[in-house]
């Protein structure tokens, strides 16, 4: 029975690539996977743009694609991201660059774009087209905000077409987490595009790589102690059948777990409705799914469903709004929550009686309720220390830093033992509207580019 073998190579912007060299070296794998983009990232790759036009793609792009090379060239692993972010046509040439400078003579590269609709939005706009935020219904008013950037979320099919040119690399923007995973599985197998069933199970197969070691005991919130060698973590292998069943498991030279819990956790990732998840290549449904622990550190994923695609696709837009402003301040015992208390109390007083200029303001207590908000529990009385962080959102960036001004004169005139004082230097602040458009109105405009190193 023939078999696919299929890596996990990050699982976000900023993500280790050791492991996904050691699947490479030791994982007997076909394809390694990458899911760099968020819409957090999309937002940092805009403003990266926005200083330098040939950059928007993810930095660490560089390392990854040079670390990995030499295995697409000695082991013929292809190599398929989303790293070129708002930028694809510059990841492309990055990766070109670093490829002639190996002296990889003949690698063929491509890349997808289409998915950029930012300078598309006016028109669609004049036309009358519906850009209703997705969640709220409320109306787009495109003149009221400044748009950095609006990309809609692509699906499998053009990754397909790029591997069906020949492509060894394949470099998208925006495309949906798990539609890197799927296309080695359609261009392999031969899949159609109604075949909903198989369609549902390699997107879900792709769910459970695209978060690096979240299926192998990373972020695990179960005995997250009991996972062996977590400071050598290796990411999730999926071995995929042409029935679309397919199991994961990891190599034995990297640490890690893969059991019924760690696949479980990461199966119900980020999923709102198990019965309708919703992507541009299938609407899957989990209610059926069965996962059978094998062998050690390998799980059988079976009965995935699939239903038809929507008519839609998901358009994620970006847009000025304001700049954050934000210091530390800590207290230590005794009494250092009371203190702390005080010294909001002061600060608040004073913001008030020069007339408040911020949109908002925020008091949160590091070690208290900085992570759990208003369900924390009320420190003791005899806490060692703690930390009051004071928040601020303001139309321009000196409005933001305005807020740093007034703790320095706490150090000496307000509560005692003040020690430990930090500030952050403001940064902008992007809004995120999503709205749902015609994929035909964005598809037409896909185009995918194979070029060759020479």
């Amino acid at each position: 029975m023939r078999k696919i073998r299929i890596g996990a190579a990050q699982g976000f912007y900023g993500d280790t690539i050791e492991p996904a060299v050691l699947t490479a070296k030791y994982g007997d794998v076909q394809y390694l996977c990458f899911d760099c983009l968020a819409e957090l990232t999309m937002a940092i790759l805009a403003k990266d743009h926005a200083k330098n036009p040939s950059h928007g793609y993810t930095k660490d792009l560089t390392n990854s694609i040079t670390s990995l090379l030499p295995f697409v060239k000695e082991k013929g692993i292809k190599l398929l991201t989303n790293a070129g972010g708002i930028n694809p046509i510059a990841a492309k040439d990055e990766v070109m660059r670093i490829a002639k400078e190996l002296g990889m003579d003949g690698l063929k590269i491509a890349v997808v774009t289409g998915d950029n609709v930012l300078e598309t939005l006016p028109a669609w706009y004049e036309q009358g087209i519906d850009l209703s935020h997705a969640d709220t219904k409320e109306p787009l008013v495109l003149e009221d905000k400044n748009w950095l950037f609006a990309n809609a979320y692509l699906g499998v099919w053009p990754i397909v077409e790029a591997l069906q040119e020949g492509a060894q690399i394949v470099i998208t923007g925006r495309t949906t987490d798990p539609a890197q995973f799927l296309a080695p599985l359609i261009y392999e197998f031969g899949w159609t595009k109604d075949e909903w069933d198989k369609l549902a199970a390699g997107i879900m197969m792709g769910h459970l790589l695209e978060c690096s070691a979240q299926s192998t005991g990373g972020n695990y919130s179960g005995d997250w102690e009991g996972v062996p060698g977590m400071e050598s973590i290796g990411y999730p292998i999926a071995e995929v059948e042409e029935s679309g069943e397919f199991m994961i498991t990891k190599i034995e030279e990297a640490g890690g777990l893969v059991s019924f819990d760690t696949v479980r956790e990461q199966l119900l990732y980020e999923i709102h409705d198990p019965s309708a998840y919703i992507t541009p290549d299938v609407v899957v449904d989990l209610s059926e799914v069965t996962l059978t622990e094998v062998a050690p550190n390998t799980v059988r994923v079976t009965g995935i469903k699939g239903k038809p695609a929507p008519s839609t696709l998901k358009v994620v837009m970006g847009y000025e709004d304001g700049f954050l402003g934000q210091s530390l301040m800590g207290y230590s015992w005794p009494d250092a929550y009371k203190k702390a208390q005080k010294a909001q109390e002061i600060v608040m007083q004073k913001i008030e009686m020069q007339g408040n200029p911020f949109e908002k303001l925020q008091f949160d207590y590091v070690g208290y309720n900085s992570l759990h908000g208003p369900l924390a529990t009320p420190p003791s009385e005899d806490i060692n220390e703690i930390y009051l962080r004071i928040v601020v959102k303001a139309k321009s960036r000196p409005l933001a830093q305005a807020i740093q001004r007034y703790l320095p004169p706490l150090a000496l005139n307000g509560p005692p033992s003040l020690a430990g004082f930090f500030t952050i230097p403001p940064r902008q602040l992007l809004g995120m509207w999503s709205t749902l458009v015609n994929r035909q109105l964005v598809e037409q405009h896909v185009q995918v580019e194979l070029e060759v190193v020479s």
